[in-house]
């Protein structure tokens, strides 16, 4: 049929294109145009020229002006506005169109606009060989007793056709067979019907089905055709029994066999048919325990599982069948089913014994525990061997039967693991293998084995001096391996090496944290530095112990202030007098402040600062040697005496300063200096007085009587204190306030004693600076310093001025 249908499209395809050329055309005296077109043609095929076919000049037409009017059919076309070509616009079924109508025609109203005029154009659709015949159903059955006599006749469906004329249903065939015709009749309408005769008698024993091919074919070139299978089936009578293929069934079935899984099937036939030979199926003899495993149905013949097959309950089952046919006959057979051994039993592991916690030093070959390995299958379903993790320090091995046991095969040693977590798998032989885990726990006990371990071989601590006393400043750590009360540390102090101290004094330690306390405050400058021994102690019996020595260095802290040597102190501050050759040159070396501090690194750096001079620009101070050199000739108006005040500071945070005092006499001999004595007086007095003398001339202003009276008291009071002071000494040539000053002159005699001694040729009336040397340092002629300086200190203790000027002309 295939080749048929192929054939069939070819032949399709040249019709269309035949009758495409060969358009027939029609013009009827009033005007109608007459199209004669095959269906199934392609869309946009011309069906012809509107324009000339109806005879319409160029003239007539503005772009063709013709267009169709007439809609429903009218749309299978289309009309070019410009060319005026009928084209077909949609695919043309002609069976859908007329059906079995003999002539179809499809009307179109063209409408030429010029003219306003109308015309009818008609299209035949002709036909084609496009469709195939067919009948209602694929199969046609029958059932024909076989005792039924030859010549009956049996009416089949016909088969349909949709196309028309030679194209539709003209013959039907059979196919060769010795039993059966076929009779065509044609009916007064054309319409062909088919009967199937039965020629010869049928035999059901010989062949139960006989099957038949018919044919329906039409009269289109190529031809086309259809086909029907006839299933024809021979009835018996009820004559025979059932019969089992098998006398015994054998089969197996594995254990624990899913539900519905099917363990055998029974096979009886029955050579009768319809009712007499339907067979059904029992069981005739069956224990109980194998009725609540196995269950047939009764119509297949199939036992299949409803329950648990297992090998450990029964090898095999035995059971008796029946069959039953639609009559009284019946037969039985035997059925034998062998249950095969699943490996579907895991090993059992019961530990009847386990030795835990178990000491760390316990001795290789140590029993740790005692095991039951067993399996319910059999064969190498049941053979069991039994392992453990490879890493671990034990040994597994079969004591006797199914017993196997658990031994040490090394010292154990808490502190590198204190528990195992011991997982035993017993696995069987079976494929596949089951296995089974049990995991138990080994707690190792702990031995005192182990001494604090410090983290350091030696600590370095680090503590600011005058720390605040019982603050922590450091702290050590140990730590020990063992467990428990094994592992608890102590600390104490062991000792320390401050011999002079006593080091509970100064330092604890908490017996517990390790941290350690200053109980005093710290002094760098008493020590600086100092170790100390730690002991760190385990709680274990016998005790274990480790020792650390921490080293503790004091740090130095900005405590001292510079302490100056020279000049020497005066009383409550540092004072000195010092002379200076009024012929001295710059760069002279005055003096030099000396200045120590008892602290240390920077805080101990001492620079020297120039605070305030008489005249600023006549001294220079060196900032780290403290030398005091002049800085310029002197001139005859510069002061014979010149103060200077002297800053000295340390480097620390934040720094410490002390300040010195440097009275310089610029003189060449001692008269010279006594000339001038009165350059020493202080003008406080003076100032004082002016003061007061002003706020008395501002209150004279309101008051001049009670000024009177101040000014005589003060007057009064005055003379008094006059009188007081110099009682035995007679001023009234000399002004009290140049003897003023007497004390600094005397502290400059005793500072500066070093610079002067005594010519050889020196007279009782001058005293002579020796010109000759003026050293820049203080460390020449030193006796003749520490003598002059003895005479000066004596010659000017002025607590008395009688005695002032005695001594001084002694000197002299």
């Amino acid at each position: 049929m295939e080749m048929a249908e192929k054939q069939s499209g070819r032949n399709f395809k040249g019709r269309v294109i035949f009758g495409f050329i060969m358009l027939i055309v029609w013009q009827t005296a009033d005007g109608q145009i007459h199209y004669l077109i095959p269906e199934e043609m392609e869309k946009g095929t011309v069906v012809g020229n509107i324009a000339k076919d109806l005879g319409l000049s160029n003239l007539q037409l503005s772009e063709c002006g013709v267009r169709i009017l007439s809609r429903g059919r009218a749309n299978y076309f289309s009309l070019g506005q410009k060319d005026c070509l009928l084209r077909i616009k949609e695919r043309i079924d002609r069976e859908q169109i007329c059906e079995q109508t003999a002539q179809c025609l499809l009307n179109i109203e063209i409408l030429v606009e010029e003219a306003v005029q109308l015309y009818a154009i008609e299209v035949e659709i002709q036909d084609i060989n496009d469709n195939t015949p067919t009948f209602p159903a694929d199969e046609i059955v029958l059932k024909i007793s076989e005792s039924a006599a030859p010549g009956v006749r049996y009416l089949l469906q016909d088969a349909k056709d949709q196309d028309v004329g030679m194209n539709s249903l003209q013959s039907y065939q059979l196919s060769t067979n010795k039993h059966f015709t076929l009779d065509v009749k044609t009916g007064a309408n054309g319409v062909k019907n088919v009967e199937l005769v039965l020629e010869k008698t049928l035999d059901r024993e010989e062949k139960a089905v006989h099957h038949l091919i018919l044919t329906a074919s039409d009269g289109g070139d190529p031809v086309r055709s259809g086909t029907a299978q006839i299933r024809i089936f021979v009835l018996d009578a009820n004559d025979n029994a059932p019969h089992f293929n098998q006398s015994i069934y054998r089969g197996t079935i594995r254990e624990n066999a899913p539900k519905g899984t099917v363990a055998v099937t029974l096979n009886a036939t029955d050579l009768d048919e319809e009712i007499n030979s339907e067979v059904t199926y029992l069981f005739k003899k069956l224990t109980d325990a194998a009725s609540q495993i196995f269950q047939l149905d009764a119509r297949t013949g199939e036992i299949s599982v409803v329950g648990n097959v297992d090998f450990e309950e029964s090898e095999f089952y035995e059971i008796e069948v029946q069959a039953n046919d639609g009559g009284d006959l019946s037969s039985t057979s035997k059925v034998v089913l062998h249950v095969i051994d699943v490996n579907d039993n895991a090993p059992d592991i019961t530990i009847t014994k386990l030795v835990s916690p178990l000491a760390e030093d316990s001795p290789p070959g140590t029993l740790i525990a005692l095991l039951h390995v067993h399996d319910r299958d059999s064969g190498e379903n049941g053979q069991v061997t039994c392992s453990i993790p490879k890493h671990f320090p034990f040994l597994l091995k079969q004591s006797f039967g199914t017993y196997h046991s658990l031994v040490t095969t090394a010292t154990l040693d808490r502190e590198e693991v204190s528990e195992y977590n011991i997982t035993i798998t017993a696995r069987d032989k079976g494929s596949p293998p089951l296995y089974t885990t049990r995991t138990f726990s080994l707690v190792i006990s702990d031995r005192n084995d182990n001494p604090p371990i410090f983290q350091q071989t030696s600590y370095t601590a680090n503590v600011m001096e005058n720390n605040p006393p019982a603050v922590s400043f450091f702290s050590v750590t140990a730590t020990d391996r063992d467990w428990d009360q094994n592992a608890k540390v102590t600390y104490s102090i062991q000792g320390g090496n401050i011999p002079e101290l006593r080091l509970s004094s100064y330092i604890s330690i908490n017996s517990e944290t390790g941290v350690i306390y200053a109980l005093r405050s710290f002094d760098y400058e008493q020590f600086c530095e100092f170790e100390i021994q730690v002991k760190a102690e385990d709680g274990g019996s016998p005790p274990q112990s480790a020792n650390v020595t921490v080293f503790v260095f004091i740090l130095d802290q900005n405590d001292n202030t510079p302490e100056i040597l020279h000049p020497a102190p005066q009383g409550g501050g540092s004072s000195g007098v010092e002379l200076a050759p009024r012929s001295s040159e710059a760069g002279y070396l005055v003096t030099k402040v000396v200045a120590v501090d008892a602290d240390s690194g920077q805080n101990a750096w001492l620079s020297y600062q120039l605070l305030r001079a008489t005249d600023s620009g006549l001294f220079t101070v060196g900032i780290h040697t403290g030398e005091i050199r002049t800085a310029r000739p002197f001139l005859e108006k510069d002061a014979v005496k010149q103060t200077l005040s002297v800053l000295v500071k340390d480097n620390g945070h934040p720094p410490r300063s002390a300040s010195a005092t440097v009275i310089v006499m610029v003189a060449d001999t001692i008269p010279e200096i006594l000339s001038d004595i009165r350059s020493f007086s202080s003008p406080t007095d003076t100032e004082s007085n002016l003061t007061l003398y002003l706020v008395i001339a501002v209150v004279s202003v309101s008051c001049l009587f009670f000024i009177f009276i101040i000014m005589l008291l003060v007057l009064r009071i005055h003379r008094w204190r006059d009188s007081q002071l110099y009682p035995n000494v007679n001023f009234n040539t000399v002004p009290a306030s140049q003897y003023e000053a007497v004390d600094g002159l005397k502290a400059f005699l005793q500072t500066y004693s070093q610079e002067v001694f005594l010519a050889p040729d020196s007279r009782k009336d001058s005293l002579n600076f020796h010109n000759s040397s003026y050293p820049n340092t203080l460390t020449d002629n030193l006796m003749p310093i520490k003598e002059a300086s003895a005479l000066t200190q004596e010659a000017l203790d002025i607590s008395n001025p009688d005695q002032f000027f005695s001594k001084v002309s002694v000197l002299i």
